[in-house]
């Protein structure tokens, strides 16, 4: 690959990285917010190797055109009088096979160009329908959970709702209203879940948190809403596979958040 290719896509795929991540949010798509600053840190490194790159291949070709052009003219000095006939010229033919590579290289274009014409879409409802929903016992449950904070709803996070209804014994749930958001997911056999996807990192190891939503219609697949309600117990015994019901009162379809995951 010739390098003033090689200086582009470095430049491509920074500016990319860049794109999504220093001149908006659409990054949090994929990773985690932590992650943003090494996102525009790695876009800037690829923007200034790819520059760096382009001036060394720029310097690169004056002093191959220079070098060229002395040596043309000391072969006319030493050929001067010395012709070649017809078809005697030690030039190469068409097919010699040179000067293909850089038109493939150029193919490789194509992926970071799809990152600046299609921006995929966060994870959704396609997604939680499929993806793994255990919600494992905290390590820390043996040594009690901190108290719940003061409300009336009392705003909570998805994953934090599942663990406390599954796992936490003192049942502090119990009677409160509970104000949950996510996108809604349909039930096998009827009725709906309210769904949030989790990540440790990036959205290839994301995680389903669920609550089943009782005394609601379902919204459509994938809209979000914000469901107000009051956990109901089913006094089974807490497993990880299991999925905490929620009676609602109130379900109000929101935007989409910025940051789609928790």
């Amino acid at each position: 690959m010739k390098r003033e290719v090689q200086a582009m896509l470095l430049v491509l795929l920074g500016s990319a990285a860049l794109r999504i991540s220093l001149f908006s949010d659409t990054y949090l798509r994929y990773v985690r917010r932590a992650l943003g600053p090494y996102l525009v840190a790695a876009g800037v490194v690829l923007v200034a190797l790819g520059a760096v790159s382009a001036v060394a291949a720029l310097r690169g070709s004056r002093d191959e055109d220079a070098e060229g052009t002395e040596d043309a003219g000391g072969d006319e000095e030493q050929h001067e009088g010395h012709g070649h006939g017809p078809g005697e010229g030690h030039g190469h033919g068409e097919g010699d096979g040179h000067g293909h590579g850089p038109r493939i290289a150029w193919l490789l274009v194509l992926p970071v160009a799809t990152i600046f014409l299609v921006s995929p879409p966060a994870l959704g409802s396609y997604t939680a329908q499929r993806a793994a929903s255990a919600v494992t016992k905290p390590a820390t449950a043996a040594a009690g959970f901190p108290a719940l904070p003061a409300g009336d709803p009392l705003v909570l996070p998805l994953a934090e709702f599942d663990v406390r209804a599954l796992w936490d014994t003192s049942r502090p749930l119990a009677g409160r209203r509970v104000r949950l958001l996510g996108f809604a997911t349909p039930k096998s056999g009827g009725g709906w879940y309210v769904t949030r996807l989790v990540i440790s990192c990036c959205a290839a190891d994301a995680l389903a948190y669920k609550a089943e939503i009782r005394g609601a219609a379902a919204p459509p697949p994938g809209s979000w809403v914000e469901v107000t309600g009051v956990w109901q117990p089913d006094g089974q015994p807490a497993r990880p596979d299991a999925v905490p019901a929620l009676t609602a009162a109130q379900v109000v379809p929101v935007p989409q958040p910025r940051d789609p995951y928790e």
